[in-house]
């Protein structure tokens, strides 16, 4: 099959691939010693109105303004964030994802990091 009959295909399914990757597999990789551990700015309207600005910085260009996803990038609003524990959104925001496209936030302090997580917790359902 030429390369050019190839294009159309890869187009229809290239999306869907890309979406697979809010899959939640990441969730299984993460250490019990990281799942375990407790944001220590949880419930600190100061830290989570910190993390909203960390957000907006670094976040929602993938993400969207307000969490709900953008094309490929899943929703921070979802079930499955939601549900994560604190130390797993932890150990994906300093380690990322790099074969689903999220980056190692290891460049933020892990407190800039807790703050994110702080203002997700803060978000209502995916709407």
């Amino acid at each position: 099959m030429k390369t050019s009959h190839l294009l159309p295909i890869l187009a229809l399914f290239l999306p869907l691939l890309l979406l697979a990757q809010g899959d939640g597999k990441w969730l299984h990789r993460v250490p019990d010693e990281d799942r375990d551990r407790v944001n220590p700015f949880a419930h600190q309207p100061q830290a989570a109105d910190a993390g909203k600005q960390l957000f907006a910085g670094n976040c929602a260009r993938c993400h969207g303004a307000d969490a709900n996803g953008r094309t490929t990038r899943p929703s921070l609003r979802s079930q499955r964030i939601r549900n994560a524990k604190d130390g797993e959104l932890a150990w994906m925001l300093r380690n990322g994802n790099p074969y689903k496209g999220m980056p190692q936030w290891s460049s933020l302090s892990e407190q800039q990091r807790w703050q994110i997580i702080a203002y997700l917790r803060t978000l209502p359902p995916q709407r």
